[in-house]
């Protein structure tokens, strides 16, 4: 019976789809829904929720082909920066393939396919994490394969001349190596940093009303990022941040600075369709409608409007209803650890769990960083894709980070020339589902969770020596308890058999 109903839903909702060419006839991918007609069908209900996230799933999927728009157009040799998108250079000269700095991949499902690295064989699935072959390379001009710098050919990187390589068995590399993470739980996340932007831009309109000399601290959902000075009365204002906004904050809005990204290895996307506009440009060479402009050839590659702003919005509302991870029974051995992990520090930057106020995610178009309630056009109810709710109307949304910036060490610090953020500084690890995400840490460096806690430092030093310090059995039970943070148990499978309802 609940594969018929499925099948009527599907039914009433194709009579208003266009179905895609076959991928050797033309684009893989053709628009389904207009924005305007997902906006009408979240609002009023006359197509379902699980149809639109088929029709995300869709984008999400597609192996893009050139009809798309896929790859980046001829190659440029006057552009200033030859890495930039839509004009690099690709190593069959065709456009398409790069692999080091973008034009890596044909779909977004390619580097998000492991749902779990704990179970053997793996289990593979929609909207999982990547193997350390799926980390990104992104925008290196230095990548020393056979180490081979010595005392006598001397290297020095821009973004700090002090250093220099040297012949030490390290493949030096100055750009940033990524491994995708998990898609599930990404709506409550996105609610999270939209309500603590809020919260901040409110206290700075507090701030710039006050009198000269007033300190006001910028408090959200129980996470601190720092104060504001008023310095006068005419709404001028100090910013003494922490772990939000770029490294240099001068000459910036403090509008600007006080936007909570919770999304990136760095915190640098204030949403998921954020991330989606870079990502279709870096990994694919397709150029948003959005990002570029509607019927805007700006890679020269023959094709305009390679992703429609009803496709990025059916992907948003995918990434965003993605299932939440779940925590499995502790019992004994597993509440001890968990005790463990909060009395040595693991908890104040790994917050169980944050609480949002409102159980509705809103998606805006355009986005506005600073502004996240504005423009938007439908909202979703985030207890329907299984977060709780808690009294006085809002969500526990037990993600284990406080979605700031912290500094990891020297161990764990980037080299990245092109970025704006400390080198050492990375977004708190959401520790939801950590059991089945192997390899570990920003760059997968950690092939187990106690490597991953062992290579902490900076700021989590304390927690980390604390950890070392324990008890053989004591280690062991604080490992137990991650062990029963796991992913959603078979994610997106009926999404996928409704799409394929569709595409059939």
């Amino acid at each position: 019976m609940k594969r018929i109903l499925r099948v009527v839903f599907v039914c009433m909702a194709l009579s208003m789809f266009a179905l895609p060419l076959a991928a050797d006839e033309g684009p893989a991918h053709t628009e389904l829904l207009t924005h305007a007609e997902i906006a009408q069908a979240l609002n009023d209900g006359s197509v379902p929720l699980d149809v639109i996230r088929a029709l995300g799933l869709s984008v999400f999927s597609t192996p893009f082909n050139t009809h798309d728009g896929f790859g980046d157009g001829p190659f440029d040799p006057a552009e200033t920066d030859t890495a930039a998108f839509g004009h690099r250079p690709t190593l069959q000269g065709n456009g398409l393939s790069l692999r080091v700095n973008g034009l890596d991949a044909q779909s977004c499902n390619e580097c998000h396919t492991i749902v779990s690295h704990r179970t053997h064989p793996p289990t593979v699935g929609i909207g999982g994490v990547g193997g350390v072959v799926q980390n990104a390379i992104i925008m290196p001009t230095l990548i020393d394969v056979a180490d081979s710098f010595d005392d006598r050919v001397v290297f020095q990187p821009s973004h700090d001349p002090s250093l220099s390589l040297v012949f030490d068995g390290v493949a030096d590399f100055n750009g940033r190596f990524a491994n995708p993470p998990f898609l599930f739980g990404g709506g409550g996340v996105e609610l999270l940093g939209k309500e603590m932007t809020q919260d901040l831009q409110d206290l700075l309109a507090v701030a710039r009303s006050s009198t000269a000399g007033t300190v006001t601290s910028l408090d959200t959902h129980g996470v601190n990022f720092g104060s504001i000075t008023t310095l006068d009365n005419a709404g001028n204002v100090q910013l003494d941040v922490e772990g939000i906004g770029p490294a240099d904050i001068v000459g910036l809005d403090p509008e600007e600075v006080l936007v909570v990204r919770p999304f990136g290895r760095k915190g640098e996307n204030f949403s998921m369709r954020d991330f989606d506009r870079g990502a279709m440009q870096f990994h694919f060479g397709i150029q948003p409608e959005e990002v570029i402009g509607a019927g805007v050839d700006e890679d020269g590659d023959g094709v305009t409007d390679e992703v429609t702003l009803g496709e990025m919005t059916a992907l948003h509302v995918f990434d965003v209803t993605n299932p939440r991870p779940r925590r499995l029974p502790l019992g004994a051995k597993g509440q001890a650890g968990l005790q463990t992990f909060k009395d040595i520090g693991c908890a104040s930057c790994h917050r169980p769990a944050l609480r949002t106020r409102s159980r509705h995610l809103p998606l805006a178009t355009p986005e506005i960083a600073s502004e996240p309630f504005e423009n938007v056009y439908a909202e979703i109810n985030l207890r329907q894709v299984g977060f709780p709710s808690v009294p006085g109307g809002g969500l526990r949304v037990p993600l284990f980070s406080d979605l700031k910036r912290h500094d990891m060490g020297p161990r764990l610090a980037e080299t990245f020339e092109r970025g704006d953020l400390e080198q050492a500084e990375f977004i708190t690890a959401r520790l939801w589902g950590i059991a089945d995400t192997a390899p570990y840490l920003h760059d997968a460096r950690a092939t187990t969770l106690y490597e991953a806690i062992e290579f902490h430092g900076g700021e989590a030093q304390g927690p980390r020596d604390a950890f070392l310090a324990l008890s053989e059995a004591e280690r062991d039970e604080l490992i137990f308890f991650l062990g029963r943070l796991r992913v959603p148990d078979d994610p997106n499978v009926e999404i996928a058999e409704i799409l394929g309802d569709i595409l059939d």
